[in-house]
């Protein structure tokens, strides 16, 4: 009879001892064979168990002099960090050289300015999984490369106001089934407390509701919601500061930390206030809830902010029509991947600032670039797209300024960036070339 070779596990394989080379883009040692090691920093020699498409480490025999402790007591377990074992100087040039391999790749070349850090006192938001565990609802975050829950205590990673959301998810739980449906929490803090919308159950009875909106009160709760419709609203759930200060839809996108979002707009602004030109007419495009189009407005510059969430849109303009000294605003509910502002839109503005979701602005951005838009200011979460992006823009005439990454997603990969491009006074009306 033949062995069953299912019952071989990772444990039962054997060790061996590996070199890591270099660290890759997810923040594994990817050893000089091309293994990922998860954990191991360049240099170090490791021993490991090879699977199938990454290695488990099992011990540093040579440790790199980057290597520091973790802060957290769940690194290495749950999947939220990768590299809190890296120390900073090494830290700073690998997040560097993911946004400049991406550049690489689509042929730019420009000014990479250093890493902003962003982290401020924490993450404002955190998407929590519950699951029953041994008859028990039980909150946590998810293994790396796993579906397995990692239940948690408090994300150190967080700001203070978040700490207790773990707790907060197992109580409204119970009503929920305690986890048998596996339940999302989204929890933001904000500065009237915590905002909460709970996925993956569907539609509640009005007795759970009401169970719900007891549990909020007992919780103090700003709001809570279940896939974005509000059960309760105690206060509302503000998040900004100064003129930025506004109401988001339940589970709307939010920057990761709120000196994530100051930096991001200090640059954009910075921008924009650069050079001979006045800057009057803005438009900003995939807008969100406005916190680029509030500032701009701020600064006495008359906007149009753009976004295909109808609920954004509704949040910018009521934080608008309640806020004092303000430019003209002109909000738009429109799904610019499908219906991107067109040449004759585009040609009347001074500037156009565009922070799309990771899968960049394609569509849009091929109109900037046959329009005679002078200014375009590109803020991307994802560095591919946003290479891919520039090149449309390069290819139209655009110049790529600067560069310059923001790092509010710390101790992981990913990497938030603002790039400044200016249209050649040549190029301004010339047929778009597709870029190579």
């Amino acid at each position: 009879m033949m062995d069953d070779m299912s019952d071989v596990t990772e444990e039962s394989r054997p060790e061996e001892t590996l070199t890591i080379a270099r660290l890759g883009a997810r923040g594994d040692g990817i050893s000089e064979d091309g293994l990922p090691v998860p954990g191991a920093l360049p240099g170090e020699r490791v021993r490991v168990r090879r699977g199938d498409r990454v290695g488990t480490l099992v011990a540093v025999e040579e440790a790199s002099p980057e290597r520091i402790a973790p802060f957290c007591p769940y690194f290495a377990a749950c999947g939220g960090c990768a590299v809190q074992h890296l120390a900073p100087t090494l830290y700073a040039e690998w997040k560097r050289g993911i946004v400049a391999g991406a550049l690489a790749q689509a042929r730019i070349e420009t000014d990479l300015r250093p890493l902003v850090d962003a982290r401020g006192t924490g993450r404002r938001r955190i998407t929590l999984h519950v699951r029953e565990i041994e008859g028990r609802a039980e909150a946590g975050l998810m293994a790396a490369r796993s579906h397995a829950l990692v239940p948690i205590d408090h994300c150190p990673i967080t700001v203070p106001g978040l700490h207790r959301a773990p707790a907060v998810a197992q109580a409204l739980a119970a009503p929920l089934g305690h986890g048998r449906k596996p339940l999302d929490v989204a929890a933001t803090a904000t500065v009237t407390g915590l905002d909460i919308d709970i996925r993956g159950h569907g539609k509640v009875s009005e007795g759970v509701r009401g169970v719900l909106t007891r549990l909020a009160g007992e919780l103090d709760l700003a709001r809570l919601s279940i896939h974005g419709d509000v059960v309760v609203e105690r206060r509302p759930p503000e998040v900004g500061e100064g003129p930025a200060r506004r109401v988001p839809p339940p589970g709307g996108f939010l920057q990761a930390t709120q000196a994530g979002e100051a930096a991001l707009t200090a640059l954009v602004l910075e921008a924009l206030d650069e050079g001979k030109a006045k800057v009057r007419r803005v438009a900003d495009l995939f807008c969100g809830s406005g916190p680029f189009a509030l500032a701009l407005a701020a600064g006495g510059r008359e906007v149009h902010a753009v976004e295909g969430e109808a609920a954004s849109i509704t949040a910018l303009t009521r934080a608008y029509r309640a806020g004092a000294g303000f430019a003209r605003i002109t909000p738009e509910a429109r799904d610019l991947f499908r219906r991107p502002l067109l040449g004759p839109e585009l040609d009347v503005l001074d500037a156009v600032v565009f922070d799309p979701p990771r899968a960049g602005a394609e569509a849009q951005v091929r109109r900037i670039a046959e329009s005679k838009v002078p200014l375009v200011v590109g803020v991307a979460c994802d560095p591919g797209t946003f290479a891919r992006d520039a090149a449309t823009l390069i290819a139209g005439g655009y110049r790529l300024e600067r560069v310059t990454l923001v790092d509010q997603f710390a101790w992981s990969a990913h990497v938030e960036l603002v790039g400044v491009f200016r249209k050649e006074a040549k190029a301004a009306g010339r047929t778009l070339r597709r870029p190579r």
